[in-house]
């Protein structure tokens, strides 16, 4: 019985390996019919796509420097301000106290002047009330502008975190935004660095306003480059004088970065590598199909720039009949394009 199973298991084992033996003959045998077409390289006008969030050119939370009951609050969410108009009134005690020391310290000061001119007075003395009156000025200043809070800039009232009689603990009493110029931050390829200058032109696209154009500039070049992304960044000022644009908005942004020769492919001879990322083309390597992982660069219509240091004009990119190739498989060119 023993036997007899050990001569089925070898039996078998025979089969399989005639099997696989012949389907490997079958496959050697195979020929894929494809048709090639020689790489050229070409001049492309080289242009870069980034995405990114708007922002008000300057943001300012409105928060006073002193603790204390909110008197007044002169605005709403929405309010348009203007650089000096008055936003918030606080607790007047402490700068009606200031100002009442502030006073009567002038007239010391005064004084103090006049009996130093003629010598009746030490110099201990009037440096004393001298040092008083200046740090009581001092004081006046800081309480003005920290209880009469104004704006420092024209925008938009984005926020309101207090209603008057409430008590000031820290969080902003309101947000201001400048809305009228608009700012962006880009991450650009560190490749692009040396093309990159304070100054270019730049054009803003949304997709709430099909067909618009928002022009901008860029205003900053960042001088370092992040090790993690190997990106820098740019700034960019956005004129904003209609208003269609706001801090929030999803924007895409081109950038021109001349011109360059590359190579440039039929976008369908480029295959993608099953459960990944990568892809790849195949090149006819006298009679077998050689693959090579590329990488995508600039899309034009249906065709598609590739990069890779294995790939050279005049090489043979397989264009017709790709998708039946594996690497080394056989290839009779029917039609070179």
């Amino acid at each position: 019985m023993k036997l007899r199973n050990l001569t089925l298991i070898v039996l078998s084992v025979m089969a399989f390996t005639g099997c696989m033996q012949q389907k490997a003959q079958e496959s050697e045998a195979r020929v894929e019919q494809v048709e090639t077409t020689k790489i050229k390289k070409i001049v492309i006008a080289r242009q870069s796509e980034f995405s990114t969030t708007l922002e008000g050119y300057e943001t300012m939370n409105i928060a006073p420097s002193v603790t204390g009951k909110i008197e007044h609050i002169f605005v709403e969410v929405g309010t348009n301000v203007q650089a000096g108009d008055m936003l918030v009134r606080m607790d007047q005690n402490q700068y009606n106290t200031a100002k009442l020391a502030y006073t009567n310290l002038t007239i010391e000061m005064q004084r103090m002047d006049a009996l130093n001119e003629s010598g009746a007075v030490s110099k201990q003395t009037y440096d004393q009330t001298k040092l008083s009156f200046d740090q009581a000025k001092e004081s006046l200043s800081f309480l003005t502008t920290n209880t009469y809070v104004k704006a420092r800039f024209s925008g938009v009232i984005s926020a309101k975190n207090y209603e008057d009689g409430e008590l000031y603990s820290g969080q902003p009493i309101l947000v201001l935004t400048q809305i009228y110029t608009l700012k962006a931050l880009i991450n650009i390829p560190e490749t692009y660095f040396p093309l990159v200058k304070k100054g270019m032109a730049l054009n803003i696209y949304s997709d709430i306003y099909p067909g618009e154009v928002f022009p901008a500039t860029i205003e900053i070049v960042y001088p370092t480059v992040d090790a993690a992304s190997h990106t820098f960044q740019a700034k960019l000022r956005i004129p904003n004088g209609k208003l269609k644009l706001r801090p929030g908005m999803y924007v895409r942004t081109t950038m021109e970065m001349g011109e360059v020769e590359t190579i440039v492919v039929p976008y369908q001879s480029v295959l993608k590598l099953t459960g990944s990322n990568e892809r790849f083309v195949y090149i006819n390597d006298n009679g077998a199909a050689k693959r090579i992982f590329v990488t995508l660069g600039q899309r034009f219509d249906d065709k598609v720039e590739i990069i890779s240091s294995e790939i050279a004009e005049g090489d043979d990119l397989v264009t017709v009949g790709q998708s039946k190739l594996v690497d080394g498989a056989k290839m009779n060119v029917v039609k070179v394009n």
